[in-house]
């Protein structure tokens, strides 16, 4: 798996997370959406992305976007 499948996956895997802990243990759990929500987008226009430079030292395969 690329780089870029392993960051959408871990994005796609909090915001799942989070709904799920908004329904069933907190509504506060919904800023962690809004944090996932807000790390992606800025890293679109900057191409800048925390979850990348960690997967990328754990020695995940660089992709094109990151």
């Amino acid at each position: 798996m690329s780089l870029d499948r392993s960051v959408l996956a871990f994005a796609g895997i909090m915001v799942l997370l989070s709904v799920v802990l908004t329904a069933l243990v907190s509504p506060l759990f919904v800023w962690l959406t809004v944090f996932v929500g807000l790390n992606m987008l800025q890293s679109a226009f900057t191409g800048f992305c925390p979850a990348a430079m960690v997967f990328r030292k754990l020695g995940i395969k660089p992709g094109c976007a990151f």
